[in-house]
């Protein structure tokens, strides 16, 4: 039971059959598709069109496809037109009831022959429902039109296609895939024409870019000579941008109905022409027949001989031009016999066929040329030839082997060869004997790794033994050179295993012994480090270019030294032991033969070194003692120096300072007048100048003192240089209080101030005076203040400007007089005022006020 399912456009609604899908999905209806006012056009003119077509055999037609099949009259005689059997009488009545049972008949009808209708009901059709209407026709139209359609195994829609695929191959830019843009340019349906009847079209006349004219063209060519009514409008396909699947497929299936019955016909002619064709070659395949099994048998009967032919070769290109031969055999020479039996079977089984068909005896070839005879010799020349393919694919095999084997062997032994080329002379090297302990260490991993690299070129050796055995068993032409050279590469390998073994145990003598030197060595290096310190640091000491300056120090040097000769002979025992250990050292190495370098590598130290520092230590002691003892000497000399200027200083610094206190209290005593104060100051003076020649008699002691670089001395606290600075200094503060005295009595004849105002005026500055014979800049304003005036910041500020001119932050009694005689010259008022005359305006009327 066949089904179709369709999809109608505007509809939901499928048509299944139980064992057949008629439509793919790209056909089944859309109901969005029938939206466009393009496609269903071109569906009401088409299916219109077809119904009319089958109308007309019952002298009927519809104008209008939605509206004249809402009675359901037509709609039934329509299918029983196309069906060709009686549906159920019809109801009379114009009534909706009376439709709607007519339609439902129709709608049985197109069920009872397998379709099974989906969401398509009759109420729909009678109301006239252009969607469900459309789907309907297209139903009918599948299942009476195109379901039945069949080529090659496929059916419906596929059949269709590939009929219209069929039929339009050969023609030039005909390609049809589908049913709707392959047919726009009009091509592929004058081609349908032109195929089945070509003096109706002359396609070669017909332009691809004159889509309008071709499909006229069939239009009018199917119309007038074809019976198929025109179903579609040139213009509504080239102008939609996709024709209407369903409208092309209705009018492409006319065509195939219309051309189904001429092929019938012309297939029938064909038939009596090849029986007649038959029996004109039965005569020709008879004598061909005789030909070709003799040519044949003899063929076979020459190449057997030579396919049985098994002398091997021992060279691959022999080998290779035998299989090439037989290629070649298989290529040119057997392909064309091959086709000559089955051509000749063929010929045989055909002419008896024939002679059978034609009711003739059947036909009898001569003695051995039966069909049977020449099967049994194609068979036996295949075995043989089989047997000479597998001896020639064995041979190949083993030649290719050997081949493969020997160049093998050849590699390894070369690489082999190549690896332990020198080995066997680095084994047999020496050069452990001279050696150190590192390079020896250095060897043994080198030879460590020669013996990994070894055992890994074991399996190596026991490959090369194992394809030259191969290569025997397999009979390689070349064997004996191959066992030759196999045999040198195994004993070779033995002594390589004898040399390596003879090697690691020298090393390891070798090793043994430099251990055993080398630990001498750090020994030694650990010992003679320190004891080189010691003398360097003995000699270090010796020479060093001491300096002192007293015999105390000197002592002390004395004693250190006679301390470092009491150590010197456990020093020597030390060095002793020391050199000990590099005879050790060197008797080890003459014992055993070891080749000393003759350098430690703990130490760059030397036997040789510590023996000429040790030689330089003893010669460097009594030169050390001959400077000590001259050094006493001079440091002696020194000392009677040292207390003779102390001697002297000790009295001339004191008599100084005395000088300097007796003549402060001389300028600071109010009591006597200025010239009593002048005389005594005069006298003094005069014995500071008789004391002169002391101070000349100390400056040779200290010029002495100098040449022998005495700079120091603790038996005095004064040095030259405070001698002389007290000896001007007192040479001046004379000078400077005899002159202060010699103005004060200028300024008292000048101004006119009394000896009473004086010394008011040494008494109030002595009394601020911190200095000795100086005040501050707040010393002076606080006597000032003690005085009676107090000014502000500004006019002191002004003041100092005139006592202190220099700006040397202090003010002397020479200044201090010089202010007071200028402020009490007149009237307190008059002295104020005349003062305040020389300040800014801002002090005159601090002053004023």
């Amino acid at each position: 039971m066949m089904a179709v399912e369709t999809q109608a456009q505007y509809t939901t609604s499928y048509m299944m059959n139980e064992e057949h899908q008629y439509m793919t999905p790209e056909d089944e209806w859309d109901r969005d598709l029938l939206l466009d006012p393009a496609w269903e056009k071109q569906q009401r003119k088409t299916f219109t069109a077809w119904c009319n077509s089958h109308l007309r055999k019952a002298g009927t037609q519809i104008e209008n496809i939605e509206d004249d099949f809402r009675n359901g009259l037509k709609l039934m005689l329509l299918l029983e037109v196309i069906s060709g059997e009686r549906l159920p009488k019809p109801d009379k009545g114009k009534m909706r009831f009376h439709k709607i049972a007519n339609v439902n008949k129709a709608l049985d009808f197109i069920c009872s022959k397998g379709v099974k209708l989906v969401s398509i009901g009759a109420e729909e059709i009678v109301d006239g429902n252009t969607k469900m209407t459309l789907g309907m026709i297209w139903t009918i139209i599948l299942r009476f039109a195109i379901q039945d359609i069949s080529v090659e195994e496929t059916s419906a829609k596929e059949g269709l296609l590939l009929w219209c695929q069929r039929k339009t191959a050969p023609y030039r830019n005909v390609n049809v895939q589908n049913f709707h843009i392959s047919w726009k340019d009009g091509l592929a349906l004058c081609a349908l024409i032109h195929r089945h009847r070509p003096d109706l079209i002359d396609y070669s006349k017909l332009k691809k870019d004159d889509p309008i004219g071709n499909l006229n063209t069939a239009f009018e060519v199917a119309e007038k000579y074809l019976d198929i009514p025109k179903m579609l409008d040139a213009e509504d396909i080239v102008n939609t941008p996709k024709p209407d699947e369903k409208a092309i497929m209705t009018y492409v299936s006319c065509f195939y109905h219309a051309f189904a019955g001429a092929e019938q016909a012309e297939t029938a002619a064909n038939r009596i022409c090849k029986v007649l064709a038959v029996n004109q070659e039965n005569e020709k395949l008879m004598e061909e027949y005789e030909k070709l099994a003799s040519e044949l048998l003899e063929w076979i009967r020459k190449t057997i001989p030579w396919l049985e032919n098994r002398t091997a070769e021992h060279h691959m290109r022999a080998m290779q031009q035998k299989l090439e031969d037989f290629r070649d055999y298989r290529r040119v020479h057997k392909p064309p016999r091959v086709q000559e039996k089955c051509q000749l079977e063929i010929n045989f089984n055909t002419l008896q066929t024939k002679l059978r068909l034609s009711n003739r005896p059947a036909f009898m070839p001569s003695e051995g040329k039966m069909v049977s005879d020449i099967a049994n010799a194609w068979k036996g020349l295949e075995q043989v030839e089989k047997g000479y393919e597998e001896w020639l694919l064995t041979e190949i095999r083993r030649l290719e082997r050997l081949d493969h084997l020997a160049e093998k062997f050849k590699q390894k032994c070369s690489l082999h060869q190549s690896w332990t080329s020198g080995k066997e002379e680095l084994l047999s090297m020496k050069d452990y004997e001279s050696a150190s302990l590192m390079e020896i260490r250095a060897l043994m991993r080198k030879h460590e790794a020669f013996e990994s690299d070894l055992a890994a070129h074991q399996d190596r050796v026991e490959q090369i033994a194992a394809i030259a055995q191969e290569l025997n068993e397999l009979d390689y032409h070349d064997a004996s050179s191959v066992n030759t050279r196999c045999q040198g590469i195994c004993d070779q390998w033995d002594n390589l295993g004898t040399l390596t073994q003879k090697r690691r145990d020298s090393l390891e003598r070798v090793e043994k012994l430099w251990e055993t030197i080398d630990q001498l060595y750090l020994e030694f290096a650990k010992r003679a480090a320190p004891f080189n310190n010691w003398m360097d640091g003995a000699m270090e000491d010796l020479q060093d270019m001491f300096i002192v300056h007293s015999t105390e120090e000197i002592h002390s040097l004395i004693t250190a030294h006679d301390q470092f000769k009491a150590t010197l002979p456990e020093a020597d025992k030390e060095r002793m032991a020391t050199m000990g250990i590099q005879s050790e050292i060197v008797k080890i190495a003459q014992t055993y033969g070891i080749k000393l370098s003759g350098v430690n590598p703990y130490t760059n130290l030397s036997p040789q070194d510590i023996t000429n520092k040790w030689e330089t230590v003893k010669h460097l002691v009594p030169l050390r003692d001959q400077m000590l003892q001259e050094e006493v000497a001079r440091q002696q000399a020194n000392e009677r120096l040292r207390r003779q200027f102390a001697a002297q200083a000790n009295i001339i610094g004191p008599w100084i300072q005395t000088k300097m206190e007796e003549i402060g209290h001389v300028s600071v005593d109010i009591a006597g007048s200025l010239e009593e104060q002048m005389n005594s100051l005069k006298q003094y003076e005069q014995n500071i100048i008789n004391y002169k020649c002391n101070i000349d008699k100390l400056e040779g002691d200290h010029q002495l003192s100098q040449e022998s670089l005495i700079f120091d001395n603790k038996h005095t606290n004064y040095t030259m240089e405070h001698i002389r600075v007290g000896w001007e200094q007192l040479l001046t503060t004379i000078a400077r209080t005899i002159n202060e005295v010699e103005n004060q009595i200028l300024t008292r004849d000048a101004k006119g101030i009394s000896q009473e105002q004086l010394n008011e005026f040494r008494a109030s500055f002595n009394h601020f005076d911190r200095r000795n014979g100086m005040m501050d800049p707040d010393d002076f304003r606080a006597c000032l203040i003690s005085m009676g005036y107090d000014l502000g910041e500004v006019e002191f500020a002004r003041i100092m400007t005139l006592v202190d001119s220099n700006n040397t932050g202090v003010v002397t009694f020479q200044a201090f007089i010089d202010f007071m005689t200028r402020l009490f010259s007149s009237s307190p008022t008059s002295r104020l005022m005349s003062y305040a005359g020389s300040c800014p305006q801002s002090t005159q009327n601090d002053l004023q006020h």
